[in-house]
């Protein structure tokens, strides 16, 4: 299952933890099974930082409980994600939950020449685009940014010419440069000051 945790959130109370044991549910009835939280600090942020009217830490314990209550997790693996990792509850980090963190950066050069490869295989696109040349401009990119890049350069070569057979060397690279990147410097220094203080690996 994959699952947006803001998704969950429901404002009728008791809404959120029925979600969340259904879940459950029916991952163990389907075991094996991957169970994947994208934006678990939606659900799962430190509750002294919570609104206090006790919604938010009702749905942190029934993910809890799940994760280690009566019913063991025979074959259910559970994956999370977060752009927060300094807000999340530290009860959700103890060992047997959420046990085992990686950091996962932005893309080096050759994963984002990996990323071209993937999203130019899909398009018709000029034989003399040189996809490492991309690579080589998109540094501090994101893979969502690397696939709208592409989607950018077919754009620009369809606004000139609706009937051209490819998508054009020129128009990756206009697209390349022009790329807007969220993820900035200090952002980067952050995420990998907050891996070296909790002696996280990479992956």
């Amino acid at each position: 299952a994959n699952l947006l945790a803001v998704q969950i959130l429901n404002k009728f109370v008791g809404e959120s933890e029925r979600a969340i044991r259904e879940t459950f549910r029916k991952a163990r009835a389907a075991a094996p099974t991957i169970i994947f939280f994208d934006e678990i600090d939606a659900l799962a942020s430190s509750r002294s930082d919570s609104d206090g009217t006790g919604s938010h830490e009702g749905v942190l314990t029934s993910l809890l409980n799940e994760m280690d209550g009566v019913q063991e997790l025979l074959g259910v693996t559970v994956v999370a994600a977060t752009n927060r990792p300094d807000i999340l509850d530290s009860a959700l980090m103890r060992p047997g939950r959420l046990d085992r963190i990686l950091y996962v950066g932005p893309p080096d050069r050759q994963g984002r020449e990996e990323i071209m490869k993937i999203r130019t295989g899909k398009m018709a696109v000029d034989p003399q685009l040189n996809v490492g040349e991309i690579a080589d401009l998109t540094e501090g990119c994101s893979g969502a940014e690397m696939a709208a890049l592409c989607q950018d350069a077919a754009l620009l070569t369809m606004q000139r010419d609706m009937a051209a057979p490819f998508v054009s060397r020129e128009d990756f690279l206009t697209a390349a440069r022009n790329v807007r990147r969220q993820i900035t410097p200090e952002m980067i220094e952050y995420f990998e000051s907050w891996q070296k203080r909790s002696g996280l690996r990479s992956a």
